[in-house]
């Protein structure tokens, strides 16, 4: 296993590139300026440190070209989103625990699914500063005094609704997908797959429906299902629990496993 304390909380060296990549052709017109910090040879590096077994190699991948460019996005993604609700005096050692966390959750990532790393860690590595900002906020408004508390203007990341919806956004996204998929080895019986197809249905169009009152949404499936309303309820109950179960899976791995 990694010793992940040999690498807190100072700031590790820029990866050193090995030359497995093929050379680029240089592109014309104005440099850019911005640095790179998660590049083609941080993906190869992530591939190559999953496909190995042995924990030295391991170590030597992760230490020479994964540490910085996760050290640079969990940096990033403090400052972006001012993650500034925190337990610890420095803000390196916020790094440190972000990136230790994101260590944990290499072996999740599957290069194999299309998915791209940046996306992947940049995802898990805000879903857990988000939970991690938003513990610390509550114990903060615990003990100081409310109204000062909500007047602080770094506290209005924790209201910030945008962010959110974007959240759910992505979530629903791949709820559908993996219903999409599992719906008729879930549902058996044609009636509830009409309702759980008309439900996800609504899922896909949720951004151009104007109907938000539960009873009228009823009446909009039964309508679209010729079923009745003990059906839906029940179909709707099992969505609602794979809904819950699927949710904690994104949150903790940064996508459902379809």
């Amino acid at each position: 296993m990694l010793d992940k304390t040999k690498y807190a909380p100072t700031p590790p060296p820029e990866p050193v590139i090995t030359g497995s990549l093929e050379p680029q052709k240089k592109k014309r017109g104005r440099k850019r300026t911005k640095k790179q910090y998660f590049t083609p040879d941080t993906d190869a590096a992530i591939k190559e440190y999953l496909a190995s077994s042995n924990q030295e190699e391991r170590d030597n991948i992760f230490a020479t070209r994964i540490h910085y460019p996760f050290y640079k996005l969990a940096e990033n993604l403090i400052h972006t989103f001012k993650f500034y609700y925190t337990e610890v005096d420095d803000l390196e050692d916020l790094k440190h625990e972000v990136i230790c966390f994101l260590l944990e959750k290499l072996d999740y990532f599957k290069p194999d699914r299309g998915s791209k790393a940046f996306s992947y860690f940049s995802i898990v590595g805000k879903n857990y500063l988000i939970l991690y900002n938003n513990n610390n906020y509550k114990k903060k408004k615990q003990k100081a005094d409310p109204s000062a508390v909500d007047d602080d203007p770094i506290t209005q990341y924790s209201h910030d609704r945008e962010e959110t919806k974007r959240e759910v956004k992505d979530f629903i996204d791949q709820f559908v997908e993996y219903w999409e998929k599992h719906l008729f080895t879930t549902f058996k019986k044609p009636a509830d797959q009409r309702v759980a197809d008309a439900i996800i249905t609504l899922f896909k169009r949720r951004e151009n429906l104007e109907i938000f009152n539960k009873k009228a949404l009823y009446i909009y499936i039964r309508e679209m299902t010729d079923v009745e309303t003990p059906v839906i309820t029940k179909v709707t109950k099992i969505l609602k629990k794979h809904y819950k179960i699927l949710y904690n899976e994104y949150i903790e791995k940064g996508y459902i496993k379809v």
